[in-house]
């Protein structure tokens, strides 16, 4: 395989073959640098060495009747994790002055559940409404599956981007959780869409799908035209059903995010969960492919100290892109 013809055909908008895809996450890790630096190819050209900073505000955590098996918050799992519902509003615009000290050009408000009660939208709305007219961040929304109207006035009070993501390939889904589905996590991507709001939608790399579902699931996010996809790679966490799952390598980690490069050459590709974990030394690489990172902790999992963030990027040459969306 010929890497820089593939680095040319994705920046000719041309969709690579099932086949190339294949070849990327196949190949013999020897070929890694080639293809990390074909990757570096497509990301240069549209981000240049700019690294776009994102943090994670956990703004109500546990207490969500969903079954995802990944995840420590749903009913299913017996993890020990905090539990406590929406946070008052000065703790969110705590939340957002953090951000700001971190560099961290996005802010994302994010709450378990199934989607957003009427008064978890009302307080999102009212701290929203202050933050961007204090700060100059901007926001992303977290907070489930979404309405149409439920979009909109998010969308009307500010809210730059909303998160919601397919997690998995289609035909793996079921395999993850049953109680909701695929097809309504793309319909929050659409009514996100359609109210004028950035889409982000992402993926969890490790639970058990196959090399083909992980080309099928950049295909959907191309096909779904989210501006922003974060790749998560998983944790797996005693007491959820997925805790015995195998860590990919940090290898392979780096070869799925070429892949996503390559598909959807054009949109911010975020490392996200598991990369402290899942790249370990390799971190650095991450960004030849990625142009975003999230710097602090995650949800219910730590993250690597923030200034050691900073000094990555600023040993490999880049620089911070603040305050972008």
């Amino acid at each position: 395989m010929d890497w820089e013809q593939l680095a040319d055909k994705a920046l000719r908008g041309e969709r690579l073959t099932l086949e190339e895809g294949l070849a990327v996450l196949g190949r013999d890790d020897k070929q890694l640098l080639p293809i990390m630096q074909a990757a570096y190819m497509v990301r240069s050209y549209y981000y240049g060495n700019k690294v776009k900073l994102n943090m994670i505000m956990n703004a109500k955590s546990g207490l969500c009747p969903e079954d995802c098996g990944y995840c420590s918050q749903s009913i299913v799992s017996s993890a020990a994790v905090p539990k406590y519902t929406l946070l008052d509003k000065e703790s969110l615009l705590a939340g957002a002055r953090e951000a700001m000290a971190r560099q961290a050009g996005t802010y994302c408000i994010v709450a378990s559940g199934r989607g957003p009660t009427p008064r978890e939208l009302d307080q999102v709305i009212d701290a929203v409404t202050e933050i961007r007219s204090t700060m100059p961040l901007k926001i992303c929304a977290c907070l489930g599956l979404l309405r149409n109207d439920q979009a909109e006035r998010l969308a009307a009070a500010g809210v730059h981007r909303y998160n919601h993501n397919l997690n998995t390939s289609q035909t793996n889904y079921a395999s993850i959780t049953t109680t909701h589905s695929y097809e309504q996590r793309v319909e929050t991507v659409e009514n996100v869409k359609a109210s004028g709001m950035s889409p982000c939608s992402g993926v969890i790399i490790g639970m058990g799908e196959s090399d083909t579902d992980i080309v099928e699931m950049a295909y959907a996010l191309r096909e779904l035209d989210a501006d922003s996809i974060p790749v998560n790679f998983l944790i797996p966490i005693p007491g959820t059903p997925l805790e015995s799952s195998t860590r990919i390598t940090p290898m392979h980690a780096l070869k799925v995010l070429a892949l996503f490069r390559f598909i959807c050459p054009t949109k911010e590709i975020r490392v996200s969960g598991g990369r402290e974990s899942s790249l370990r030394h390799l971190q650095p690489l991450s960004l030849y492919a990625a142009n975003s990172w999230f710097v602090g902790d995650y949800l219910t999992t730590g993250g690597q100290e923030v200034n050691a963030d900073h000094q990555m990027i600023e040993d490999l040459g880049f620089e911070i892109e603040k305050y972008a969306i």
